[in-house]
């Protein structure tokens, strides 16, 4: 259920509220508007009957249950859209923005040089993969905190942040010392010891969909990591597992539409994991961003040929320079602005890492 408070409720009054609620063991999670604020209430059992006790008390206006099963990330909790800033950047409002880079991190030169090509052509946001999730135990899985390393030197090079992927609970206070946006992979959508960790870690985090998760599963996830009072939470459509087998996955545009109806969260597309190939990647983007989508994240590699881990997915640099132009375009059709690295701070901010060994 949510709570709304009278537009001059005061602290005290929103304090008796969440004492309240305490007193029934349910946790109050405030969301605070331009005109309101607003309670979200969470807990094991909600009694029956609480509705219109809290209606009662002082500087309540309403009280109102919400029959979705995820309440935090509910547009009913915050009817105004979520805006994620990274290092500056906004994910959500107005702007759209594009993260590109490799699949995995394989080298200096290839992450540098990648980062230097994305930002160039108008990137927002640098992604890569310093620990990979295989299906197979002896494909390439990444170099490690090597990578990260890798990744923070590409950042003191072109200002860019870092999108990179967290795959264990005991690995997020290592990740989350380079990283600026944690990603949680499709495989570990329903880790749920690892979503809270995330949560706790106070850093964005990018959460995508699960291989057969269905849009509420999906959402349920999101809940783990905001009940940690972490509410920068960036959704990730990348595709779901069907019976088709012509591209990699089956891209879910309706998805993307959904999520900003039914949540307040910033929405991302992935069409390079939901396609598989990359001559699919450019229209799949574009229709990603018609359908809503804040933006898209897009794997780019300087020799796709030689990647060492998804290079029939990945744009050449000629590609994604190609395809910037068309992201803008469409932007602007449907009345918003592409954030690219013209925007971005003249001078890196220093990675507090250590040196690359």
């Amino acid at each position: 259920m949510i709570v709304v408070m009278r537009s001059n409720a005061t602290e005290e009054s929103i304090q008796t509220v969440l004492t309240r609620l305490s007193d029934h063991k349910l946790t109050g999670h405030i969301s605070q508007g331009e005109e309101r604020t607003i309670i979200g209430v969470v807990g094991a059992a909600i009694p029956p009957t609480l509705c219109e006790e809290m209606e009662r008390m002082e500087g309540v206006q309403q009280a109102l249950r919400i029959t979705r099963p995820y309440k935090l990330a509910a547009r009913e909790f915050h009817p105004l859209d979520t805006v994620v800033m990274v290092r500056g950047i906004p994910v959500g409002g107005k702007g759209c923005v594009v993260m590109a880079g490799p699949c995995a991190v394989e080298s200096e030169q290839q992450i540098v040089e990648t980062a230097r090509s994305v930002k160039a052509a108008g990137a927002t946001m640098l992604r890569g993969g310093a620990f990979k999730p295989r299906s197979s135990p002896y494909t390439f899985r990444g170099l490690g905190e090597i990578g990260l390393q890798l990744l923070a030197l590409a950042r003191e090079e072109t200002g860019l942040p870092i999108v990179t992927e967290v795959m264990t609970p005991t690995d997020v206070e290592l990740v989350a010392r380079y990283a600026d946006v944690l990603q949680i992979g499709a495989r570990n959508m329903q880790n749920y010891q690892l979503l809270e960790e995330v949560g706790r870690s106070g850093l964005p985090v990018m959460l995508k969909r699960g291989l057969s998760a269905t849009f509420e599963e999906w959402l349920l996830s999101a809940e783990y990591i905001i009940a940690q009072n972490n509410p920068n939470v960036i959704l990730c459509e990348r595709g779901i597992r069907t019976f088709e087998t012509a591209t990699r996955n089956t891209m879910d545009i309706n998805a993307i539409a959904l999520a900003k109806r039914r949540t307040h969260l910033p929405v991302i597309s992935d069409p390079s994991h939901g396609t598989g190939k990359w001559y699919l990647v450019v229209p799949l983007a574009l229709a990603s961003l018609a359908a809503g989508a804040d933006g898209v994240i897009i794997e780019v590699h300087p020799d796709p040929d030689r990647a060492q881990s998804d290079g029939g997915q990945s744009l050449t640099f000629e590609n994604f320079d190609r395809l910037m132009p068309q992201i803008n375009a469409v932007a602007s059709a449907i009345g918003r602005s592409l954030i690219t690295s013209s925007n971005l701070i003249e001078k890196p901010v220093p990675y507090n890492g250590r040196e690359v060994i």
